[in-house]
């Protein structure tokens, strides 16, 4: 059975924090408004929040922006999303890389708009080199998509000879979209909804949980700090592991 052996994080920031940004949608129907200003607000809020994050000692963020599921909206609202992709780059890209900001895409490139996935290849490679901050985006992603992406990564390096023995969870890990990342210390989501919605699954095996009744085109680094707060005053648990090591299933 699971051992719930505390392990402080010594009051620590969470040096990797997650957001799925949920709300967009209510912000505008509670003002009279289209979906598609609730969208632009929400991009806004996330601009304020990368802005604050560095300040509260995080140096990941790494936020839901558009899922697998989400193709199935209406098509002018898809539509929007996709011209805020476009919108949002350019008039940032130049911005975050000179604030040394590296930007990565998570999710599904196949399938995608050919100029969004020519924008998202433009954008990681103008900012690779930045290490002052990371900005992670969950594009045309899914929790479980991605782990099944991984298992089939991995089934064609054994194939190929490439991949021998017992598969390991590092090993996993490392076909994950997230791979490269801090492991994820902070998972906030938005809007007072209690779920995850297929965001991280993986990642999120021992991160903490933070909901927050706040729409998120209001969020800001205020928010952000009450939930770095409260993640700061708990105990965190690893199953008993320590947490440098890596994780073992508890039996």
């Amino acid at each position: 059975m699971p051992d719930d052996t505390p392990a402080s994080n010594h009051g620590g920031p969470p040096l990797h924090v997650a957001v799925i940004m949920d709300g967009n949608g209510r912000w505008a129907k509670a003002r009279g408004l289209p979906r598609s200003v609730g969208h632009r607000e929400g991009v806004e809020a996330l601009k304020r929040t990368i802005r604050g994050a560095p300040a509260l000692g995080v140096g990941c963020l790494t936020v839901f922006g558009f899922s697998t599921e989400n193709w199935s909206r209406p098509e002018d609202e898809v539509s929007d999303l996709m011209g805020l992709v476009r919108t949002y780059v350019a008039s940032d890209l130049a911005r975050l890389a000179k604030e040394g900001v590296r930007l990565r895409i998570l999710g599904r490139r196949r399938g995608l708009p050919d100029d969004i996935a020519r924008i998202i290849e433009k954008a990681e490679a103008d900012t690779a080199h930045n290490d002052r901050f990371m900005l992670q985006v969950a594009f045309n992603y899914g929790g479980r998509a991605d782990i099944v992406d991984a298992a089939e990564a991995h089934a064609r390096r054994v194939a190929s000879g490439q991949a021998t023995g017992p598969l390991t969870e590092d090993a996993f890990g490392a076909g994950l979209s997230t791979a490269g990342a801090p492991p994820v210390d902070l998972i906030v989501r938005t809007s007072g909804e209690l779920r995850l919605s297929n965001f991280l699954l993986w990642e999120a095996a021992y991160a903490e949980l933070v909901f927050q009744d706040i729409l998120w085109p209001d969020y800001g680094p205020e928010a952000l700090g009450r939930a770095v707060a409260e993640f700061r005053a708990r105990d965190r648990r690893f199953g008993g592991r320590k947490p440098a090591e890596p994780l073992r299933e508890a039996i």
